[in-house]
């Protein structure tokens, strides 16, 4: 996954105005799940730690939540070594297999507690996924991981799927393809779902520089009475690392 490039630049442009003596990482770079990774192999919490092995997703994999049309379009970006596929999010040559392993290694976590083998596991994947819609990439994801595990549980048998975003920006993407369905709990604020899925769409924007004790309030006084009432049979963790900022 470390082969999806993002590029350097402006911010995340990827634009050189070329008076520049240093330009800046893409926001979304390697470093930091590298990082990560040192610090889940060597910190305190790795003697609690088990390690899974994964493998790519399928294309048939995948289209249980995006469409043949837009994975065709990646297919073809790939082909053609690469393109800009919407704002700031640039599909280059290792993005794609970068991408099916992300979504791989995300399913492969569903897999192994739905198989009964634990409660918890965690996927350090990138591209991250949570934006990425049925038909289109969006904020730098081209699959969309989350959508992906939601689905396999349902069709595994989970009646009911929390999803749980802490990202700055809400994983628009994952709402969006479970917009209509009574099945899963997620949402944006404005966004209350259709259908058989009103009301099943939940949102809590906090202002700039919320601390600890108000991102707690947040989820003692909102969040967890409206997971306990919906009651579901799996909970799916993003973990955006936006808001953690200094």
């Amino acid at each position: 996954m470390l082969d999806h490039y993002t590029g350097e630049g402006v911010f995340d442009s990827g634009i050189n105005p070329g008076f520049l003596e240093v330009l800046k990482k893409h926001l979304e770079n390697s470093d930091r799940d590298q990082n990560m990774l040192s610090i889940l192999k060597r910190g305190p919490i790795s003697p609690f730690l088990s390690w899974l092995s994964s493998s790519a997703a399928t294309v048939t994999e995948i289209l249980s939540f995006h469409t043949q049309e837009y994975i065709d379009s990646l297919i073809e970006a790939k082909k053609k070594g690469g393109k800009m596929i919407c704002s700031a999010t640039f599909l280059n040559i290792g993005s794609w297999n970068a991408a099916l392993l992300a979504a791989g290694t995300t399913l492969s976590v569903m897999k192994y507690i739905l198989d009964g083998h634990g409660k918890i596991c965690y996927a350090l994947v990138r591209p991250p996924g949570h934006h990425a819609q049925p038909t289109q990439a969006d904020g730098y994801c081209f699959l969309d991981n989350a959508g992906l595990a939601v689905q396999y549980a349902l069709d595994s048998g989970c009646k009911r799927v929390a999803v749980i975003d802490i990202d700055v920006h809400y994983g628009n993407g994952t709402a969006e393809g479970f917009y209509r369905s009574d099945k899963v709990l997620t949402g944006g604020i404005n966004e209350l779902g259709e259908g058989a899925g009103f009301g099943f769409n939940l949102n809590v924007p906090l202002p700039n520089a919320t601390g600890d004790i108000g991102y707690k309030c947040a989820m003692t006084e909102v969040v967890v009475p409206a997971v306990r009432k919906f009651d579901p049979n799996m909970m799916v963790f993003v973990v955006g690392q936006d808001s953690s900022a200094v």
